[in-house]
């Protein structure tokens, strides 16, 4: 059955572009943005009901994660002395928020207007292990500059950690039309986060020079995802977190990536507050999911770009710190901006 308190919620702007949102799991569900001749196309991976994001074999289609997205290792984590235990939905460790992560909450609808969609969902004390009581919104705007802008406001009666993102896969060819080799990336990072078979960090923060990690300058996403190197073979292609040049004050946006498409002509720039970006280049999908045009989404048929804190940092002390506490509230905000050659 499908929850009565389900929502659908369109926002358009004079760009033709159209984002629907939905209230489970505070997601992108449809993301339609014209190409270099003016024709739409939908540039993330979806459904066409919201059955089939409840019953995915990919639950995190265009979601809100959280509390802490990515990887904490052995689901533990410590706060001053006391350790607490997560639920571990990728035995032996914790992804995504856990079992009951933001991605499948029906979240509250607190504001709608023309150019924006505030959703809001309260976190018990508790919640898949994570102590505190966490009120968190998530706001998405979509603004005349044909930018999605996601908002993450939250705060809590005790000391807990604190890592959302959002997981929208993205294909800019238009979802379901196959490989995105071919588009071209940069990110704006000097070093990344190496990994160990578990994908979790090794707690290394390592040079980009001379690896296929070198992203500084545009490269097909396919030119080395397949290159022999031992990170890229334990994650089956890009699934790393890039440490951020971050010259600005905290709190300033700074751009993170860009991607081109050359077929559609289509460009999509992320500027993000976070001090970290995650590449991950849909290496799991299994094309068991079947999209909104029939097609099975395989791997490597998208892209995510999850603007964060790092992997597992309540366990790599010399990471950024992502504690929360009652009188420092969280304020978090990525820029999806489209543009066209």
């Amino acid at each position: 059955m499908i929850p009565s308190t389900i929502e659908l919620h369109t926002l358009v702007n004079s760009g033709n572009v159209i984002v629907s949102l939905s209230n489970y799991g505070a997601r992108i569900v449809s993301l339609m943005v014209p190409d270099s001749k003016g024709r739409p196309d939908d540039v993330v991976l979806g459904f066409g009901t919201i059955q089939e994001y409840i019953h995915a074999y990919e639950p995190y289609f265009g979601a809100a994660i959280g509390r802490v997205c990515n990887r904490i290792a052995g689901g533990r984590f410590k706060l001053g002395e006391v350790e607490h235990a997560l639920s571990c939905n990728t035995p032996p460790n914790h992804l995504h928020g856990g079992v009951h992560g933001f991605h499948s909450i029906v979240w509250e609808v607190v504001e709608v207007t023309k150019s924006l969609v505030t959703y809001r969902h309260h976190s018990p004390d508790g919640a898949d292990g994570y102590p505190g009581n966490v009120t968190v919104m998530v706001t998405y705007s979509l603004s005349e500059e044909d930018e999605v802008v996601i908002r993450y406001q939250a705060e809590t009666d005790r000391d807990t950690i604190l890592n959302p993102t959002h997981h929208s896969y993205f294909n800019l060819s238009g979802a379901g039309s196959g490989s995105v080799s071919e588009h071209r990336i940069s990110i704006h990072a000097e070093s990344y986060i190496p990994v160990n078979e578990s994908l979790i960090p090794t707690g290394e923060i390592r040079s980009v020079n001379d690896s296929p990690f070198d992203l500084r300058i545009p490269k097909p996403m396919g030119l080395h995802w397949n290159y022999p190197d031992p990170q890229l073979i334990l994650a089956g292609g890009y699934d790393h977190t890039f440490v951020l040049r971050k010259r600005k004050k905290n709190g300033m946006l700074e751009l993170a990536a860009r991607v081109t498409d050359p077929v559609s002509g289509r460009i999509l720039e992320v500027e993000t507050t976070e001090p970290g970006i995650h590449f991950y280049t849909a290496n799991a999908l299994t094309g068991l999911d079947i999209g909104a045009n029939g097609v099975a989404y395989g791997p490597r048929t998208a892209f995510c770009l999850e603007t964060q804190h790092y992997p597992d940092s309540p366990n790599q002390r010399h990471f950024p710190d992502i504690t929360l506490t009652p009188d420092q509230p969280f304020d978090s905000t990525t820029v999806y901006r489209f543009k066209n050659l």
